[in-house]
C-alpha cells in the first residue's frame, strides 16, 4: 500500500487559494471540486484533506492529518503539539488591538480594567502579561468588530489586512499584537517514510518560493563596466558574461531580489548597461 502525506488546507477562505496555487506551483496536479472534503494528487504522494482552519492544528495534533498550511495566528493560538516548518510568505495580516476612533488611546495602559473582545484569548492574554496590564477578554468568534458598538467590549483584537473592515464600523487600530502570514506545520513525529515525502515537497516549495522572490536579467555592458555591474548583481555564484559582435561590449546575464529591483536598475544604468531585460523565473533550484 502507497504512503501518502496527509496535507490539511482550508476548506473556505483567504489562505485557501494560495495554498492550493502553492500545491500546484510545485507540481502537484489534484482536482478539488465544489464542496469535496479530500482529493489525491495524481502525481505526488500527498492526499489534500479540505477542513476549518480553526480545526487544523487539532486534526494533526491526532494525527488525522500529518501537515496542514494554516495561519501563523491559528498555529499560536491553538497550542497544540503542532510543529512549525516553514514560513510561506502569502496571506500576510497582522492581529492588532482596535478602539473607537472617538477614542483617546495613548498607550497600551488604556487597556488597563477595559474588557477586549477577540476569538484570539490565548494570545491576547499573552498580550497583556508582557506589557503588565489587566483586562477582560470576552471569547467571540465572527463579527468581532461590533463588539464596541453593541456595548460588549471597549476594545478588539482582531487580524487586520487592509484596515478597512475596521473603519467602517468606527474603530481605530492602535497596537499590534503579531504579524502573521501562511505557515507549513506538522506532527513532531512524522513516520520515516512520510518525513521523506514532505521533504520533497519542500524541496519543491523552497525552490518556487526563491523564484518568485527574484527575477533574471540579462542586459548589455561596456567591458570596462562588467566589474562594477558585477558587484551589483553577483547572482547565485557569478554573472554569466557572453561576449557581443559589437567591440569591446558584452552581455551579461544574472539573478536580481525583486525587493532591490528598482534600486538595482537604477546603479546597472549608472554603470552603461543598455537593453536591460528582466524575465519571471518559474523555479528556482539552489
Amino acid at each position: 500500500m502507497q504512503t501518502l502525506l496527509r496535507i490539511a488546507i482550508q476548506k473556505s477562505g483567504r489562505l485557501q487559494e494560495g495554498s492550493l496555487e502553492l500545491l500546484r506551483e510545485s507540481g502537484l496536479s489534484f482536482s478539488n471540486g465544489k464542496d469535496q472534503l479530500k482529493t489525491q494528487a495524481r502525481n505526488f504522494p500527498v492526499e489534500v484533506l479540505f477542513l476549518r482552519d480553526d480545526d487544523i492544528p487539532q486534526y494533526i495534533e491526532d494525527k488525522v492529518a500529518d501537515v496542514g498550511i494554516v495561519g501563523e495566528n491559528i498555529f499560536v493560538e491553538k497550542q497544540k503539539k503542532n510543529q512549525l516548518i516553514r514560513k510561506l510568505d502569502f496571506a500576510k495580516c497582522r492581529l492588532s488591538i482596535a478602539v473607537p476612533k472617538t477614542d483617546d488611546y495613548k498607550s497600551v495602559q488604556w487597556l488597563q480594567g477595559k474588557n477586549i473582545a477577540t476569538s484570539y484569548p490565548n494570545i491576547v492574554k499573552s498580550f497583556l502579561k508582557k506589557n503588565n496590564v489587566e483586562a477582560g477578554i470576552h471569547e467571540i468568534s465572527g463579527s468581532v468588530e461590533i463588539a464596541p458598538g453593541i456595548g460588549l467590549a471597549d476594545a478588539i483584537c482582531d487580524i487586520v489586512s487592509t484596515g478597512s473592515t475596521l473603519l467602517s464600523n468606527g474603530l481605530k487600530e492602535v497596537e499590534t499584537v503579531m504579524q502573521s502570514e501562511a505557515v507549513i506545520i506538522a506532527t513532531p513525529e512524522l513516520e520515516r517514510a512520510k518525513q521523506e515525502i514532505l521533504d520533497k515537497l519542500l524541496f519543491r516549495i523552497e525552490a518556487v518560493k526563491k523564484a518568485k522572490n527574484n527575477k533574471y536579467i540579462l542586459l548589455n555592458c561596456p567591458n570596462d563596466a562588467i566589474e562594477g555591474i558585477t558587484s551589483v548583481i553577483p547572482g547565485m555564484k557569478s554573472p554569466t558574461i557572453i561576449p557581443l559582435k559589437r567591440e569591446g561590449w558584452s552581455s551579461l546575464h544574472s539573478v536580481v531580489d525583486e525587493n532591490d529591483f528598482w534600486e538595482k536598475i537604477d546603479q546597472l544604468k549608472a554603470f552603461g548597461a543598455e537593453g536591460i531585460l528582466v524575465v519571471p523565473i518559474e523555479k528556482m533550484i539552489m
